[in-house]
């Protein structure tokens, strides 16, 4: 009898423990009520996603494209933005969607890719229709990267376009130095010398009929962590540049007032669902995000940095909006982990792989 107990138990048990294996291995997360599984960033919904890159110059743009337009939201939190359209996300303004979200290099200067976004979407027809023209929507942010390459080279309304162009012709997302994420570095306080290469990334889950995900830009001033672990993964190089140092401790050393704490960052990030919210919704998720950020970046949201996060809605799939702002920070904090482990090391700054 105690023999035929343990194996009916034993049978309840397995699926349980086959779920774990699947869970430690990281394809699989549980979710309450269901299955968080892994899925590409690229599989939301219909949103299009391209990128365009001077890899000689080190700067470049990524374009997220819904044709037929897109409620979107916006929550900056660093004390040095770059962008434009901004106030289109205010939840006071008219607009109830747009069009495009472009994240770029060239810092103010790389602001004219947008335009070539706009050039692109008019030719294929999209737009809101203002009765004699059609006028697409189009909100963009940028890093600064003008300190790793060729300064005098910024991503422009030609880039913008092939950007677009891309994204409708030949999707070619990918994580690393691509797109907006080309020139971006991380833990640069006591300036690009002792700093390293990082990169755009993504990540994105699924639970039921509920899709998720965030690309971001890592280009922080300071270092960076594994959310689940709270080990640091890259930021500040030590003096062998072989291995890594506190940024934190690294202020700590004086109080005096820094005036000028290097001005070659800004984190940025897109975070894009099926669910449907409005704009005064997806503001709150985009601030919720930030709590990804803030899990992930140390110290974060900084008067030199621009961070700034997008929250985009692509579908009609109910969700509670409490629960698609907490999946969205924690997508936010996997995207940075994965922008961080396919960073290679370039322009004479070395990424996470190449440390000892």
């Amino acid at each position: 009898m105690r023999r035929k107990r343990f194996g009916a138990g034993a049978m309840r048990v397995l699926p349980a423990l086959l779920l774990a294996v699947a869970v430690l291995f990281g394809s699989i997360g549980l979710a309450e009520g269901g299955l968080q599984m892994e899925i590409p960033v690229t599989d939301i919904g219909p949103i299009r996603i391209g990128q365009a890159e001077n890899a000689e110059a080190g700067t470049g743009c990524t374009a997220f494209i819904a044709e037929n337009g897109m409620a979107a939201g916006l929550d900056v939190r660093g004390g040095g933005p770059a962008s434009r359209e901004s106030q289109l996300l205010n939840p006071l303004m008219a607009a109830q969607a747009i069009h495009a979200v472009v994240l770029s290099g060239g810092s103010a200067y790389g602001l004219g890719a947008a335009n070539g976004v706009m050039r692109y979407l008019e030719e294929k027809g999209y737009g809101y229709d203002t009765g004699y023209a059609l006028v697409p929507l189009v909100a963009q942010a940028d890093i600064y990267d003008l300190s790793v390459g060729d300064a005098k080279v910024r991503p422009d309304a030609d880039m913008g376009y092939l950007a677009a162009k891309k994204a409708f012709e030949n999707p070619n997302y990918r994580d690393g130095n691509h797109g907006a994420g080309c020139g971006a570095t991380v833990g640069k306080i006591a300036g690009m010398e002792t700093c390293m290469k990082a990169g755009i990334g993504s990540y994105a889950v699924r639970i039921g009929e509920l899709k998720i995900g965030a690309v971001v830009v890592l280009n922080a001033l300071g270092d960076v962590y594994d959310w689940k672990t709270g080990e640091q993964i890259a930021g500040l190089l030590a003096e062998d540049k072989q291995s890594l140092r506190s940024t934190s401790e690294y202020m700590k050393r004086s109080v005096a007032a820094v005036e000028n704490k290097f001005t070659g960052n800004t984190m940025l990030a897109v975070i894009v669902t099926n669910a449907k919210f409005n704009k005064t919704q997806l503001c709150k998720i985009a601030g919720m995000g930030h709590d990804g950020m803030a899990r992930s970046i140390r110290p974060v949201h900084t008067s030199a940095d621009g961070d700034s996060i997008y929250a985009l809605s692509v579908g009609e799939v109910e969700a509670d909006q409490d629960l698609v702002g907490l999946l969205g920070a924690e997508v936010v904090s996997e995207a940075i982990v994965r922008a961080v482990e396919n960073a290679e090391g370039a322009y004479g700054y070395p990424a996470a792989r190449n440390l000892k």
